[in-house]
């Protein structure tokens, strides 16, 4: 599946094949138990995402809640995107250095990490990435950003 339909979470995960929802709902359960508090999970953009909401923040370019993360099931791969990666070199480069470290090879486009299987990912090294920026330093450093 490229991109669903679907209104829900659980939804989402109910279009998905037996194998392919136990890989979304593995790296799903991940995001979860280490997100701070403060992210709300929904599906947008055909994906399982995480963001802050609206009534939180309304300022967004495009109206959305604003992204900090995302998991999906892709034609040939599965997809987790991490903005909160995206938005800081820093970041990057320590999530960079600490997949060679873990002995991992990081499939990596500017806030997708590509993967084929669960075993793929450094679990260890996303949870402390997913857990890195609470909800008020992410709409900092989007606004930081914006005002440029």
């Amino acid at each position: 599946m490229v991109s669903s339909k679907a209104a829900t979470p659980e939804a989402y995960l109910a279009e998905l094949p037996p194998e392919r929802r136990e890989v979304v709902s593995r790296v799903r359960d991940l995001v979860n138990a280490n997100i701070p508090d403060g992210y709300r999970e929904t599906v947008a953009w055909g994906m399982l995402c995480w963001g802050i909401p609206l009534e939180r923040y309304p300022d967004t370019y495009n109206g959305q809640p604003l992204g900090y993360a995302a998991v999906a099931a892709q034609k040939n791969h599965y997809s987790l995107y991490l903005n909160c990666i995206y938005a800081s070199e820093e970041r990057t480069q320590r999530l960079k250095e600490a997949y060679a470290a873990a002995g991992k090879k990081l499939d990596m486009g500017k806030s997708c990490i590509r993967f084929k299987k669960v075993e793929d990912l450094a679990e260890d090294v996303l949870a402390e990435a997913i857990r890195s920026v609470p909800p008020d330093e992410f709409i900092a450093e989007y606004e930081r950003v914006r005002a440029r």
